[in-house]
This record gives structure tokens, sequence and C-alpha cells, in this order.
């Protein structure tokens, strides 16, 4: 970092101290030990008594300088830097590509245009491939040729609005920044598509800002816009090229596994155009499923499309399974053992910070039986009575008509991925033996 600067708390953060009586005076206090639980996926840390006067600072917005436990916090998800400080770069240290296949419905003043191999060529195009090769390649044309230190990649179907570059700029102010990507939300059109889209875009990762990281809450940055620091793409290739699908996602996966960071800050907003009939939305669903597979090969592991505690599997599974008595027993059991693994915590936040957890398993469950295991649950539903309870409630749980549609049509290009590939990858679950042995036992900050 260049500087202190100031972080605001993860809506997942909770905190609580030790050490101090109450009533203690406000000297004793400052010897209190701090107990935060935060991040995604939650994480605990034990605070010394310095480092709790970090928190503290961090959590009252003043500006904090950069040390170990900064650096924790910030890569475990609990804290997020306010990029309010005056910004390292301009808009004139940015090159802006635009890919395009066929006549872009948006080209910003000054971009660089990508011809992505077009019959017949666009007019205007700065760079024309030989022949159609993917976003990939066309991308990597565009970064070959800037001379900038930023490069704003940026779809032909996205209109940029006054100022959107602005919120973006000073989170490369940390040089271990790579990539900062705004809030892409469906621009508003007639049509049921556009409708729904508005609150379940695939391209928008949400209202709170957040670090990038597989199996987390913002697990990926879509391409459509990605201000990226060209030294760091420069460094690992570019992107995949041969990947026609999810290479924005390969890359920022292999940004963070260099030690890169990878941030959403939905403080920008940006519009793009929605699919202009059903054939073209089924077509890009399935093609965004058909990722999964590459991804699986390049990334293993970190597409599991169910991550939890067997014990609260078990309990769901008995609950379908007609057995809600057990079911239930077993999930309160599991989230009252761990009380003694958090001595610090109070045993009512720490049995409801698992009864939580325990209750919201039942929707991922729902989700992934929808969006990556749908053909095994029709197949097993044939035979089974505990299959078919459980793929009608993931049935019934979809919130919008369109959703299931989007689901199973994801999930047709996830085992169409699967396929090519030969990989099972994508459809095995991580399953954990929580309460986790070292929870109690986590270093001290």
């Amino acid at each position: 970092m260049t500087g202190p600067r100031r972080y605001v708390l993860d809506s997942s953060v909770q905190a609580w101290s030790s050490g101090a009586p109450s009533g203690a005076s406000s000297d004793a206090k400052s010897h209190e030990h701090l107990v935060v639980v935060g991040g995604s996926p939650l994480k605990l840390f034990r605070l010394t008594p310095a480092g709790a006067r970090t928190f503290e600072t961090l959590r009252s917005g003043e500006p904090v300088a950069d040390s170990p436990l900064v650096d924790r916090l910030l890569d475990a998800g609990v804290v997020h830097p306010v990029a309010d400080e005056p910004a390292p770069y301009s808009a004139d240290d940015v090159t802006v590509v635009v890919p395009t296949l066929g006549t872009p419905s948006h080209v910003p003043d000054g971009a660089l245009l990508v011809d992505d191999g077009s019959n017949p060529p666009v007019a205007g195009a700065s760079i024309r491939l030989d022949r159609n090769r993917g976003p990939a390649a066309a991308r990597n044309a565009g970064l070959a040729t800037a001379e900038t230190p930023l490069v704003a990649f940026v779809d032909a179907d996205v209109d940029l609005p006054d100022g959107w570059l602005e919120p973006l700029l000073p989170h490369f102010a940390d040089p271990k920044v790579a990539v900062v990507a705004p809030r892409i939300v469906t621009a508003a059109r007639p049509g049921a598509i556009s409708a729904y889209e508005h609150d379940h875009g695939p391209l928008d990762m949400g209202p709170e800002a957040g670090r990038v990281r597989a199996g987390t809450r913002v697990s990926y940055l879509p391409a459509a816009v990605l201000v990226c620091r060209a030294e760091a793409l420069h460094e690992l290739g570019g992107f995949d090229e041969a990947m026609r699908y999810g290479e924005d996602v390969d890359l920022v996966w292999r940004l963070d596994d260099a030690g890169w960071r990878c941030r959403y800050d939905p403080r920008s907003v940006i519009e793009h155009e929605p699919r202009p009939d059903w054939r073209s939305w089924v077509r890009q669903r399935i093609g965004y499923g058909s990722s999964a597979g590459p991804l699986a090969v390049r990334h293993p592991g970190k597409l599991a499309p169910l991550r939890m505690s067997g014990w609260s599997l078990a309990a769901w599974l008995l609950t379908i399974g007609g057995r809600p008595v057990t079911g239930t027993a077993i999930g309160v059991g599991s989230a009252a053992a761990l009380i003694p693994k958090l001595p610090d915590v109070p045993p009512r936040d720490a049995f409801r910070l698992a009864a939580m957890g325990n209750a919201r398993a039942g929707e991922s469950i729902a989700h992934a039986i929808r969006r990556t295991w749908f053909p095994l649950a029709v197949l097993l539903a044939l035979r089974s009575t505990i299959a078919r309870r459980a793929l009608l409630a993931s049935i019934v749980a979809v919130r919008h008509p369109i959703a299931l549609a989007d689901d199973v049509t994801y999930c047709v290009g996830v085992w169409k991925g699967m396929l090519t590939e030969r990989t099972l990858d994508p459809i095995v679950p991580e399953i954990t033996s929580w309460p986790g042995r070292s929870a109690g036992h986590r270093p001290r900050s």
C-alpha cells in the first residue's frame, strides 16, 4: 500500500471481546482480546490486544496503515478497502479494448476495437484477426498493442456511463491489485428476459464489495468490464485462448493463485444488453455451463457445486427422507457441538452461527440439484423416494419461474463440458467434518 487507508467490514463480520470482566476500567479493556468471525468462507480470528485495537480502528472507519493483520483480514474478505483516496492513475493511463464479432452495439470514444474475424469485416476496427478465434484471443490482441499501465476490457454490448472509471482506479494504489470490476446489470428492455435478469443476471455479483476468490461469495468476475493491470496479465500470459467460455473466470483464478488481488466494486454500475430472444439466451446459458469442464481441468477442486458440513448434509437428507425428528436432532446436536470449540464466543452466538449454517444448507443443496446434479436426480427419482422428494423440493424452492430453465440449461452445459473434458470434478461436492477440529485453535494476530 502507499499509506494508511480506510476499510469497511464485510456484512458477515461479528466480533466478541474477551479478557476483561464486565464493568472493567478503560485501561483494563485496552488489554482485551477480540474474537472475530467473518469473511467468505467464514473464518475465525483471535486477536491480541494490539490486534483488537487495530480492528476497532478499522471498524470505526479511520485510516489504518498496512500490516500483516490487515493483509490477512483483507485476503479473508473480512474487510474491504474504501477506495476514496486520490487514484494513482487517470483515464489517460487506461486503454479500452473492445473485442467484437459482428457490428458492436457500443464502442467508447478512443477505444481499441478488435474484430474477431467477422464476416464481413467490422468497419473502423483497429485490429482484425484473420479468423474467429474467440474473445480470449481478441482481448489478448488488444493487450499486446496497449502501451498504458492499465487495460479495460469492455464487451461490445456494454454502454459505459459517464464517471464509470473513477471509483475503480483508486484500488490500484495497492500494488497487489491486478483486476477491479464494476457491477454489471442487465439493461431495462421490453420482454421477459430483461425483466428476469434485472434480479437474476448471471453477470451481477451483487450490491456488496468483495475480494474475488473461487468458492467464496464473489467467486469470479465477468469480462463484460474488467480493468486490469497490464503487468499482471503479461506475467500470466493473458487470457487462455483455448477457452471459448470461462476464460474470464480462469484469468481471475490464476491471478489469485499467483498472489495478485482481484477486487469487485459495485459503486460503479454498468448496463449490458440482454439476449434478444430465447434461443440465444438458452445458447448463452449452455455455453456458460460448458466452461465447467475446462475450468475443472485447469483448477481441480474449485468448482465443487456444494461445500458444507457432513452433519448439515445428513440432517437434510434425513429430513427429506421422512425422518424430520432425527434430522432436526442432528442439526441441533451439531450446532451444540460447536460451542465448546469456540470458548471465547458466547454459547448462544456459537449455537446460532452453526444453526444458521445448517438452515442455509438446504437452499445450497436445492441449488446444486438443479444446477449440476439434475440428470442424476431425475434418474435416481425413478427408483428412490428420497431422490423424488429431493428433486421436487429443489424445484419448489425456485423463486422465479424462469430460474428453473436457467438452472437446467446451465446444467446441460456443465454435463457437455464434463463429457468433452472427461472429468467429473464439477459435480463432486466438498463435504467437511465441521465443526472443524481446529476451529478453537486458530493462531492469534
